[in-house]
């Protein structure tokens, strides 16, 4: 099963693993190396999630990925517009705590953190937030990657037209993500080598048009730039309908978050499997931008207090604040993980490269004689 994305990419199968971030921004990245590894020995293309990294965490994984396989990884950053640019001062420490930055924020926000704080007992908690991470010196970030002869850089949110010069003359290939038709041709002009539409089913950062009505839209849009396919997709059946409306391969990030190998707490890939289909829910409380994760109280919360969701990143170190006084005081029905809607697909827990393999086998036998079988062209 090659397609142009196996030839551009040198991997046996056109699936990659989404690079998945951290549920808060103090946590380990949900892709982390051994998944990355596990993906690309699999013969598919592992991604290491490395919004929560410091420019030192990244260069350092980068190798024990490269100490592990030979075979291609990428690497996902973020290239958010109000972040892009700045960095922290010279004087500015390491870690700063999350406190700090909550006292910033609106008076109207603080006290409503506050009101759920004192109305549910929640006790206090400390959070350290480091300063130098991909997200805040996204120019350093390249930097390192171009520096370490990673194969494959991916945008998972923003343009990162700004470096693909420099990442082309280095020889590394350059993805980005979309949810729309519009941001598909700014992506286009800015000369990626291939573009993800993921299509509102997916988990995390998701955008509102459908993965089926999205691909062919943005196949037209960004011809003849090459196109995968996410949101939704989590089986062989999913992969051979990509491939079907003239993909080159998937972007899967849900299914491989329930694997043996990811970096999510035991329990949020529990809830994965234990989730129905329309057991996830979109909201702009955790990032200030539209993001799907398995439904809990925590919505609930946010949808009455009537506030307007802050800018990304800093409604992230609001929730985050939330979240972690909600798993200090034991209070799970308020914490969800970030999922697609392909969750209700998933009954188990497996080791990525099983999930990998299941994947090609069942799509390889849809196109090769279950398809043929069932639909007769004269």
């Amino acid at each position: 099963m090659r397609t142009k994305l196996c030839d551009m990419l040198g991997i046996e199968y056109p699936i990659l693993s989404a690079g998945m971030g951290p549920a808060l921004p103090h946590e380990e990245s949900a892709a982390p190396v051994a998944l990355v590894v596990a993906v690309s020995e699999a013969g598919g293309c592992g991604v290491l999630g490395a919004s929560a990294y410091t420019i030192e965490e990244l260069r350092q994984h980068i190798r024990e990925i490269k100490a592990q396989t030979d075979r291609t990884f990428g690497v996902d950053l973020l290239f958010p517009k109000n972040v892009y640019g700045e960095r922290p001062g010279k004087e500015t420490p390491d870690e700063i705590p999350l406190s700090a930055l909550v006292e910033r924020m609106p008076k109207t926000h603080r006290e409503w953190m506050n009101k759920v704080k004192m109305e549910l007992g929640l006790p206090d908690v400390e959070v350290m937030l480091k300063t130098r991470t991909t997200l805040m010196l996204p120019q350093e970030a390249v930097r390192v990657c171009l520096e370490e002869k990673v194969p494959l850089i991916c945008s998972g949110l923003g343009d990162p037209g700004f470096m693909v010069p420099e990442a082309h003359a280095a020889g590394t290939k350059v993805l980005a993500l979309t949810g729309n038709v519009k941001n598909a041709k700014r992506l286009a002009q800015s000369g990626v080598d291939l573009v993800v539409a993921q299509g509102y089913e997916g988990g995390g950062h998701t955008g509102r048009v459908g993965t089926m009505a999205l691909i062919p839209q943005v196949i037209d849009a960004v011809e003849p730039i090459p196109v995968l396919a996410a949101g939704g997709i989590g089986d062989g059946r999913g992969l051979a309908g990509a491939l079907a409306m003239g993909c080159v391969g998937v972007w899967v990030g849900t299914r491989f978050l329930a694997t043996e190998e990811a970096g999510s707490l035991e329990a949020n890939k529990e809830r994965i499997v234990q989730a129905a289909d329309e057991d996830t829910v979109v909201s702009r409380v955790y990032s200030g931008k539209t993001l799907r994760a398995i439904r809990n109280r925590f919505h609930e919360l946010w949808d009455s207090s009537g506030l307007e969701p802050l800018p990304f990143p800093t409604q992230a170190f609001l929730s985050s604040a939330l979240v972690a006084s909600f798993i200090e005081a034991g209070r799970a029905d308020y914490v969800g993980v970030f999922a697609g809607q392909i969750s209700g697909l998933i009954k188990e827990i497996k080791p990525a490269k099983e999930v990998l393999e299941e994947m090609v086998e069942e799509a390889a036998d849809i196109l090769s004689r279950r398809l043929p079988e069932r639909v007769i062209v004269k």
